[in-house]
């Protein structure tokens, strides 16, 4: 079945922060902030951990400082899943080793490194650490997730490149956690994403012969639709016509990756509308053109799309309401 578009998270959420009193309550702790996680440590009683955290739209900031534990993902907590996401680390302080889909990636400060929340996974740290976490849903990437998958437990060097850049970028985010909010928040979680998004492309390219023919494919259409995003007659036929394939293969491309054609376009064009109605830099435009910008020649049915898709009405949204 198609995957519908969510609900999302407030635009802001308050920084929190938590000490753990125990281990059992770092469990607890870890669970709330992220996916339900198996934790362990060899030194219960003088396990120490804190969690700093801000929710930013779609996407969550979360530092975690700790001493020696370990953290599993396993099947069966991936079972009672609900939603699929990415997590992507920055190494701060100390080590930590990444394991997912038999790829091991050891981490040190500065480097980065992206995983799943849908495929088992191990972190590993045999010290004192601090790293930040970034985690959002795997459709908030403007890639296909099998091809992000193929990065998992990859390490992607803090010294330089764009990792580097975004490494830093991502770092002076969790550095002023307490000051953002509102439309600017929301701007910056949208440039986080994309230039998460742009690293990604740039570490596939590196090595074009881990992509599979149909990976690049589907990254090539994704690139297209984007770019083609407010052509009211964006359409399958022209799609696959712009790649010169059948439409029937148009399809198969995206029934892999669990959607279709038509929701991967409304969903996207729905998250570009709802940024923009977001952005300081488009206050000034009425509903009906920012809904425009993005394909949407109907402004009551955009009304009505966005209030389906979003829980409010656009205007709603954009006051914050």
């Amino acid at each position: 079945m198609p995957a519908p578009v969510r609900a999302t998270v407030p635009a802001s959420q308050a920084l929190t922060a938590s000490i753990a009193s125990s281990f059992d309550h770092w469990k607890h702790l870890v669970a709330e902030s992220f996916v339900p996680l198996a934790a362990e440590t060899a030194d219960v009683e003088g396990f120490r951990g804190q969690l700093r955290s801000r929710v930013l739209d779609r996407m969550s900031i979360v530092e975690v400082t700790a001493t020696s534990h370990e953290v599993h993902r396993t099947p069966a907590l991936i079972a009672r899943a609900h939603e699929r996401y990415f997590k992507l680390n920055l190494q701060l302080e100390g080590t930590g080793l990444l394991i997912q889909d038999n790829r091991e990636a050891v981490l040190r400060p500065g480097d980065l490194a992206i995983y799943d929340t849908n495929r088992p996974y191990t972190l590993a740290f045999e010290d004192t650490t601090r790293i930040l976490v970034v985690m959002f849903p795997c459709d908030a990437l403007a890639l296909p997730t099998d091809y992000v998958g193929q990065l998992a437990a990859v390490r992607m060097a803090g010294d330089g490149g764009l990792s580097g850049i975004v490494g830093q970028f991502i770092r002076q985010l969790s550095g002023n956690l307490d000051v953002l909010n509102g439309p600017s928040g929301s701007r910056l979680a949208a440039n986080a994403l994309d230039l998460v998004s742009t690293m990604l492309h740039a570490e596939m390219d590196i090595s074009p012969d881990r992509m599979k023919p149909q990976a690049l494919l589907a990254v090539a259409v994704r690139e297209y639709i984007d770019a083609n995003l407010s052509d009211p007659l964006l359409s399958p036929a022209s799609i696959a016509a712009a790649h010169f394939i059948s439409t029937r293969h148009l399809h198969n491309v995206f029934h892999e990756s669990g959607t279709t054609v038509a929701n991967w376009i409304r969903t996207q064009r729905l998250e570009g509308a709802r940024r923009d109605l977001r952005d300081p830099l488009h206050a000034g435009l009425p509903v009906g053109a920012v809904a425009a910008r993005w394909g949407f020649l109907d402004a009551a049915h955009f009304s009505r799309t966005f209030r389906d898709a979003f829980g409010v009405p656009p205007s709603d949204w954009r006051r914050g309401t």
